[in-house]
């Protein structure tokens, strides 16, 4: 009879073990594909370059893939006659953009070690390439995921928290992905680059009084207040400085001039208000964290070993 300490120790290593997110790690390509990386860089730096804005778009394809049956490139399929994907839910219909990029991401990393580097892979590591470009932090990218041959429109209409969203609805869609209260403040710091539509900010800068009324006068007159009139007209979701990636989204909160309402109801007189003082006081801690949120969210399930496939073409299945 074994004794029961060793037993546990044993069952902890098998529970492990069967976490998929225990086969990711930063060198699955090491040997396979050695240039992805480069490859990669290369084509986010000169979409970067050409529209500011995209480097926020490929940020948020990750996320809005991540959140749905783990980051598995399910965003990234078209629908079809026969197939529904994610691109016609709410929080993505008109609203998520970049899928070209990603498309000649995959093209020039076919170029270089064709069919070896998944699709939701590429996306990672496309996310993390758009933040350094931007001035933000470095991390090792885990790779090694698979891509999905199926796809979840209602999962993409019931988890990716929408703009309207109080703090509880936020933090209870990040805890059902097993990220952290702590991990959504710093992961919503994201916000400090990218645009967003008059239909997501609008109700927060005409009906909510927990705003600056100068800044939301200025966002009122570029966003109409009837619904249906200037919809897709776009504002900066940090306003100092929407094209770099630093702490000022959290500097905006402290005096009330976050865009939209899930925004500002992270220094509202709740829970997280000393985090976001955290993060003014100190851009390095809230880099820290940005960084252990994005690799927690690109643990989120994966396929790995032979589940799923590697995608010849990101927006179909093989």
């Amino acid at each position: 009879m074994t004794n029961p300490a060793s037993a546990a120790a044993l069952l902890m290593l098998l529970a492990l073990a069967s976490t998929s997110s225990a086969q990711l790690s930063t060198g699955f390509y090491s040997s396979s594909c050695p240039g992805v990386y480069t490859a990669v860089k290369s084509v986010v730096k000169s979409a970067i370059a050409k529209e500011k804005r995209m480097g926020a778009s490929i940020v948020r394809l990750f996320f809005h893939d991540c959140f749905v049956q783990g980051c598995d490139a399910s965003l990234l399929l078209d629908d079809t006659a026969s197939f529904q994907g994610e691109k016609m839910a709410t929080p993505n219909n008109g609203s998520v953009r970049g899928f070209e990029v990603i498309d000649a991401i995959k093209s020039a990393v076919e170029k270089v070690c064709p069919g070896v580097v998944s699709c939701a892979d590429i996306l990672a590591i496309a996310a993390r390439d758009s933040v350094v470009t931007l001035g933000g932090p470095n991390w090792g990218v885990k790779v090694g995921r698979r891509d999905a041959t199926t796809a979840s429109f209602s999962g993409a209409n019931n988890n990716i928290p929408p703009p309207t969203s109080g703090l509880g609805n936020l933090t209870s869609l990040f805890a059902a992905q097993g990220l952290s209260q702590k991990d959504m403040v710093a992961l919503s710091g994201a916000h400090t680059i990218g645009l967003a539509r008059c239909t997501n900010f609008r109700a927060h800068v005409y009906n909510e009084t927990n705003i600056d009324g100068a800044f939301a006068r200025t966002r009122q007159s570029g966003c109409p207040s009837t619904s249906g009139t200037g919809d897709n007209n776009l504002a900066p979701l940090d306003l100092q400085t929407p094209t770099v990636f630093e702490n000022n989204y959290y500097k905006n909160l402290i005096s009330k001039k976050g865009l939209l309402h899930s925004d500002q109801e992270l220094f509202n007189g709740g829970a997280t208000d000393a985090q976001v003082q955290s993060y003014v006081s100190s851009q390095s801690t809230f880099f820290a964290d940005f960084v252990t949120g994005m690799i927690k969210m690109g643990d989120i399930t994966p396929l790995t070993g032979s589940n799923g496939e590697i995608r010849k073409n990101c927006r179909r299945i093989n």
